[in-house]
């Protein structure tokens, strides 16, 4: 991507695309043709002028221009999300498997992908590899399929005509082999060894390897077709005549065509399925724009690259921008559409001082903002990042399948040889014939691609659909966990609550006025930073209470604040406070009471000796607490909050939500040994948390859940986030949970049963009934269809709601 962008400063000199130089011949972006400079279809990209060879050329890349322009030189800086440069590939199936370059997985042979997609990546290379290579083998592979079956269709008769033409010819026959064979060879050759050549090289490494997997079978099976039946035409008198037909050679050129063929289709309904599983990551990676406006010393804007953004950079943001990058606003005031973090319609006010998120989006005014964090420290980055580990992790029951899919290739093997052998010694005639169908078909079926999928298919998309709802599963293990939970514990602050103590209403006594009591008590808070105070500040502010000088201002520990207004002693704090300076409070009392039972902190103001009035503080409860609560309870999870806060608080706090537990005054280290009590006691235990204090008891519980409002070391140790802080993500997690492993183990069942009733029905052992015998070709589909259906069910999970 262009990092130079003063096209508009210097017209005359547009810059070639390939090479970076000033004119001379260009390069169309898009067919990859020299075009002159002065070429008249032509579109400025990032500050970059680019030439077409023809309208249509032009079209497709003002459509999509960041599907065909390269970096003019490697990125300095880089967010982790869009980078190109030092990509990691790995296996959709064994995670364990990276490497810095593109290529097959050393186990199964899948083609590797990248570890994390690009928001404008297009078709896979493998996808276009395996769609080109489908198309020649149907095209091969038809008129082959006609050849060998077409005597079945009344009035068709291919082969005939083949060989009253080369009898009109001349052309005679060499030794007993047909016209009309000699081109079934011709045709199935190049669908075996071109289109099919991936398969043998992924099979034939599975052998050096001793790893084998779906390609040891399919070689095997396709090889045996194809070789078997080029030897029966080059060595025909050589055959037994065990081998023999009543229709004379034994030649299977179009099962192994239609095999390849059948398994390419496969490959590439596969390879698509698979790029939709990652459409999540991709939405979340558009969400960020392209390039950002930074602000020259000079005052001058210039339009960057996104990855040339450095920390401290001022930026401008224009009215239906998006935010490129995490920061501060310095200069200018807007409105901003937080949604995507906060889930939360009402765009956000933002004025000098406030935090802005990378990937929301700018709503009316212009601002500037410093840069704080870039690449992939950006929280929309992180995000990405958490989804993409997720997705790439093992899920405990993954192993099964693996321990399954070890052995599998191997006894498949064997049952295939034991079934040639049993039908040559023992089958019908043309024993030898049957017994090689037999096999082929055994190899073929039992593909065991279907099961290799069945668990990080859905793993991928699980964790995608719950991106898409602002929950971050971190890891595989956490999203199986999820649904055995039956124990959560949770924290109060923050969690709970908002976690930013508010007024909750100012009571005045006899003498004085509500706005009077706010104004004195804002006064005399304003010099400390204590939470209780700035909430009282605020407070004041939002009513547009005047604030008044206050003298001899002092702090008495513990207790509260005192100091001169307008010639008047004034007192602010708690009942100890009052006690010391004789204030009869008895006239409040029992109505104070009951605001401690709510869970409410009280602090007295006291004017010239007397009693002036009270104000009610506390953290409220988070509007959508009381629901979650009750989702959880439904789904049979006992709860219990931990809390530092004191007794008659923590109290009223689980009395108003209904908790099945409540334990005050918790230190740190008692939340992380509570959790191991739990554990001990054989519970499966999710904790939810968004503190450092909470970070240990994150660690420890089966499924530690921090929200994405709360701190980093919170995050970094729990397994799933829920981005907007909503606790009824944990509801939606453990849905989730639930739908996912359900459709895990229903794709493990399609992966069992399949091979449990194909592999011996392939073997025949239903001919000695029915007479039936399944055709390698038939075997061949039916293995490329349990891939594609393992891989749709999975798929359901994008539509299924949480």
């Amino acid at each position: 991507m262009s990092t130079t962008t003063h096209q508009h400063h210097h017209p005359e000199k547009p810059r070639d695309p390939d090479t970076g130089r000033s004119p001379g011949d260009m390069v169309d972006p898009v067919c990859g043709m020299r075009v002159s400079p002065d070429a008249p279809e032509s579109a400025t990209y990032q500050g970059t002028l680019y030439r077409f060879c023809s309208k249509h050329c032009a079209e497709a890349f003002r459509k999509e221009p960041a599907k065909y322009v390269k970096p003019a030189s490697p990125p300095a800086k880089t967010a982790a999300p869009r980078s190109s440069a030092g990509t990691i590939y790995t296996c959709p199936m064994h995670p364990q498997v990276r490497q810095s370059a593109p290529g097959n997985c050393p186990i199964c042979g899948m083609a590797l992908e990248p570890v994390t997609p690009t928001a404008a990546e297009g078709e896979s290379p493998e996808l276009r590899d395996m769609t080109r290579r489908f198309w020649v083998a149907l095209v091969l592979s038809l008129p082959l399929l006609l050849l060998a079956m077409g005597e079945g269709i009344p009035g068709f008769d291919l082969a005939g005509a083949i060989e009253q033409l080369a009898a009109r010819s001349g052309l005679p026959h060499l030794m007993s082999v047909t016209w009309t064979q000699y081109v079934e060879a011709v045709l199935a050759t190049p669908v075996v060894l071109w289109a099919g050549w991936p398969f043998f090289e992924r099979g034939w490494r599975s052998f050096v390897t001793w790893r084998l997997n779906m390609f040891s079978l399919i070689g095997l099976g396709v090889a045996a077709a194809y070789f078997f039946s080029v030897y029966a035409i080059l060595f025909p008198a050589s055959l037994p005549q065990a081998f023999r037909s009543a229709h004379g050679l034994p030649l299977y050129f179009e099962a192994a065509a239609i095999i390849v063929t059948l398994v390419l289709l496969g490959q590439v309904l596969e390879l698509r399925a698979r790029s939709r599983t990652s459409s999540a990551i991709k939405d979340l990676l558009s969400l960020a724009p392209n390039t950002a406006i930074r602000v020259k010393p000079d005052g001058t804007d210039e339009e960057v690259g996104l990855e040339v953004v450095a920390v401290g950079d001022i930026l401008r943001v224009k009215p239906g921008a998006k935010i490129p990058v995490d920061g501060v606003v310095t200069a200018g005031r807007s409105s901003v559409d937080e949604s995507m973090i906060s889930g939360e319609p009402i765009p956000v006010e933002k004025v000098p001082g406030s935090k802005v998120t990378g990937g929301t989006v700018n709503q009316t005014g212009s601002f500037e903002m410093r840069a704080e964090k870039v690449g992939s420290e950006t929280l929309l980055a992180r995000i990405v990042q958490m989804v993409v580990d997720a997705g790439r992790t093992r899920a405990p029951i993954q192993k099964l399948a693996d321990f399954v899919a070890g052995w599998f290739v191997l006894a498949v093997m064997v049952i295939a040889g034991v079934a040639f052998g049993a039908w040559a010694l023992v089958g019908p005639p043309p024993a030898f014939a049957n017994g090689l169908v037999v096999a082929i078909s055994v190899l073929i079926i039992a593909c065991p691609c279907a099961l290799g999928l069945a668990t990080p298919v859905s793993i991928i998309v699980g964790v995608g659909r719950g991106a898409k709802e602002g929950v971050l599963i971190k890891d595989a293990e956490a999203l199986e966990l999820m649904e055995k939970v039956d124990t959560l514990v949770i924290d109060k602050t923050g969690t709970l609550t908002e976690g930013k103590p508010q007024v909750q209403g100012v009571t005045a006594v006899a003498g004085f006025a509500q706005d009077q009591v706010l104004a004195y008590a804002a006064s005399l808070e304003k010099a400390s930073e204590h939470p209780l105070a700035q909430a009282i500040v605020s407070h004041a502010e939002a009513e547009h209470v005047a604030l008044l000088e206050v003298r001899d201002f002092d702090s008495v520990t513990g207790k509260g604040v005192r100091g001169s207004i307008a010639g008047q002693s004034a007192l602010l704090g708690n009942a100890r406070l009052m006690e010391d300076s004789k204030v009869d409070l008895a006239q409040v009392a029992s109505t104070v009471e009951g605001l401690q039972a709510q869970g409410e902190t009280v602090m007295y103001l006291a004017v010239g000796g007397k009693l002036a009035g009270y104000l009610g503080v506390a953290d409220p409860i988070k509007a959508t607490s009381a629901e979650a609560i009750e989702l959880l309870r439904k789904s049979g999870i006992r709860i219990v909050m931990l809390t530092g806060d004191n007794p008659v608080t923590a109290a009223a706090v689980g009395k108003r939500l209904g908790l099945d537990e409540v334990k005050a005054g918790v230190l740190p280290q008692d939340k992380y040994k509570h959790m191991q009590a739990l554990q001990r006691d054989g519970r499966i235990v999710a904790m939810a948390g968004d503190g450092v204090n909470d970070a240990p008891a994150l660690a420890q519980a089966n499924v530690g859940i921090a929200m994405g409002t709360g701190t980093d070391i919170a995050m970094s140790s729990a397994r799933v986030v829920l981005v907007k802080g909503d606790l009824r993500g944990i509801a939606k997690a453990r849905l989730l949970s639930e739908r996912t492993m359900r459709n895990i183990r229903q794709n493990l069942f399609f992966a069992f049963i399949y091979n449990f009733l194909g592999v011996p029905i392939a073997a025949g052992v239903l001919y000695p009934w029915l007479g039936l015998l399944l055709s390698p070709i038939i075997a061949s589909a039916a293995m490329a269809a349990s891939s594609v259906s393992v891989i749709g069910n999975a798929l359901r999970l994008r539509t299924a709601s949480v």
